[in-house]
């Protein structure tokens, strides 16, 4: 009986994310975690202001996600963890230069939760193909939303409602175009990895 090719397989071990085929290190480790958080408070400086909402639409969500998946839960967690506390402890790295508690920080918590989830679900092969991928980057965008808005519900005069209209619905179709590079970049990259 001949058995067909997985088109599936990559050729890398189950459980491994894409940061596991460095050499594995301390250094590896730190280095990583630093490079993420250093990512995300880049990215969080790609901003456009959306009107009518304290919320601007930034790179920072897809940062977040993309270091929680190549990173796993663990590094991810973390690197988002050094992005929180060093914009809390006042450098300019959070979205459109701002640092400290915002209304905003919800979303920041919502990240670090999304970047331990994703980080999980890359471990079992979900950033290995396209659909795969397509749901965890939802997933990821849910757990943010899940806390970002109902912390700006709270943290300003806005009522539920209201936090959804500003803090939610303007950004469904950013999301949905970051999903869609996530799901080519990441599936790609295992691609490359097994040749």
């Amino acid at each position: 009986m001949s058995t067909a090719a997985d088109p599936y397989d990559t050729g890398s071990t189950p459980g491994e994310v894409l940061a596991d085929l460095l050499p594995a290190s301390r250094v590896r480790d730190i280095v990583l975690v630093a490079g993420g958080a250093a990512l995300t408070g880049v990215a969080a400086q790609l901003a456009v202001p959306v009107p009518g909402s304290p919320v601007p639409v930034t790179g920072q969500t897809f940062a977040a996600l993309l270091v929680g998946t190549a990173l796993g839960a663990g590094r991810g967690f973390l690197s988002l963890a050094v992005y929180a506390l060093v914009g809390l402890a006042g450098v300019p790295w959070f979205a459109e230069g701002s640092h400290g508690v915002s209304p905003t920080f919800g979303y920041i918590i919502g990240m670090m939760l999304a970047a331990t989830l994703v980080g999980a679900l890359a471990r079992r092969g979900a950033d290995r193909t396209v659909l795969r991928m397509a749901g965890t980057m939802l997933l990821g965008e849910a757990v943010i939303y899940a806390i970002g808005v109902p912390y700006l519900s709270a943290a300003t005069e806005l009522s539920p409602t209201e936090a959804v209209a500003a803090g939610f619905t303007p950004f469904l179709i950013g999301d949905a175009l970051k999903a869609a590079l996530a799901m080519g970049l990441l599936p790609t990259a295992w691609k490359l990895v097994k040749r």
